[in-house]
C-alpha cells in the first residue's frame, strides 16, 4: 500500500517569503510519483492554488482549516459552513470587545471566496490586509455582516484580547463552534479562528481518508502550529520542523533539525529515499 504524505504550507512547507525553492519541488514530486501527497492550510483555494503551482498533489487538498475539502481541479468533496445567524452572533459579541474579524465565505459553487472586513480595523489587522491588497475578492464593509455559507471567522489581535474574546464566544455558543488561538508569525499577534465543529485538520484528513482509501497509520503530516495538532494524533507518523512551536513540537514524534526556510519537509522525504 503506498504511503500518505500531507504537509502544512505555511512555516512549514512554503518559506517565510511564501516560496518553494526548486529543491522542494522536485523532492516533492518525485516522492508524488510513488506516494499519495497533498496539503492542510488555513489558506483558501485561491491562495494555495496559487503558491502549488507546479507542485503535484494526488489528494483532495484540506483547505481553510478543514471548512473545505477540493481537489486543485475545484471538486469540492466536503464543506463545514458557519452559516449566516450564527456568524452574524459572533460579529456582533466580538464588537463588544471593540474588534471586528475577517469573514471567508463561498461566493459561489465555482470555489470562488469573499474575504469581508470591517472600516474599523486595528494595526495588526492593516498589516494583514496588506498582504493580501492585490487580491481581487476584499470587500470593506461598514455594518459586516456574515455571508450564507462562511469557512471561517478570524481575529487578529494581542493574546490577552484575543483570549478574553475567546471564553467570551465559548461561554455563548459552546461546542457549536471550533476555537483555534494560536500565534500569528508574520505579523506579529494573535489569531482567533472560528470554524464549524467539525472543521479541522483532523476532520480533513479523515475525509481525504475516506475519499481516496488509505490507511492512517501510512500517513506521515507536517506542521509547525497548533492547528496541526489534530493532524498529528492522527497520523502514524507525526513531524514538526525546527521552527515549529514549542508545544507542536511536545507532541510530534519526529521533530527536524531544519526550518521550513531550510527546505524542512524536502529534506525528510529525500533522506527517507536515501535511507533505502
Amino acid at each position: 500500500m503506498k504511503k500518505i504524505y500531507i504537509t502544512d504550507l505555511d512555516h512549514t512547507f512554503l518559506r517565510t517569503d511564501l516560496s518553494l525553492s526548486s529543491f522542494t519541488r522536485e523532492v516533492w514530486n518525485a516522492q508524488a510519483s510513488s506516494s499519495i501527497m497533498s496539503i492542510a492550510t488555513a489558506r483558501t483555494y485561491k491562495k494555495t492554488a496559487q503558491f502549488l503551482q507546479n507542485i503535484e498533489l494526488n489528494a483532495p487538498m484540506i483547505l481553510l482549516d478543514g471548512a473545505l475539502i477540493a481537489t486543485m481541479d475545484k471538486k469540492i468533496i466536503d464543506t463545514k459552513f458557519i452559516n449566516k445567524e450564527v456568524g452574524d452572533a459572533v460579529i456582533d459579541e466580538g464588537a463588544k470587545f471593540g474588534i471586528y474579524p475577517f469573514v471567508l465565505a463561498l461566493a459561489d459553487n465555482n470555489l470562488n471566496e469573499a474575504f469581508l472586513y470591517s472600516d474599523i480595523l486595528n494595526e495588526h489587522q492593516k498589516k494583514v490586509l496588506k498582504k493580501y491588497s492585490k487580491d481581487d475578492n476584499l470587500q470593506e464593509l461598514k455594518n459586516i455582516r456574515a455571508m450564507s455559507d462562511n469557512f471561517k471567522i478570524v481575529y487578529f489581535s494581542d493574546e490577552t484580547q484575543l483570549r478574553a474574546l475567546s471564553s467570551h464566544l465559548q461561554a455563548i455558543f459552546g461546542e457549536s463552534l471550533k476555537y483555534i488561538l494560536a500565534p500569528e508569525a508574520y505579523v506579529g499577534c494573535y489569531f482567533l479562528t472560528l470554524l464549524h465543529r467539525d472543521a479541522d485538520k483532523s476532520h480533513g484528513i479523515r475525509s481525504v481518508s475516506e475519499y481516496v482509501g488509505f490507511d492512517l497509520k501510512k500517513l506521515t503530516v507536517f506542521g509547525d502550529n497548533f492547528n496541526d495538532i489534530g493532524m498529528f494524533e492522527l497520523a502514524g507518523i507525526s513531524v514538526a520542523v525546527a521552527n515549529a512551536q514549542e508545544g507542536v513540537k511536545k507532541l510530534a514524534d519526529i521533530v527536524l533539525p531544519h526550518t521550513n526556510d531550510e527546505d524542512a519537509v524536502a529534506k525528510y522525504l529525500k533522506g527517507l529515499k536515501s535511507a533505502k
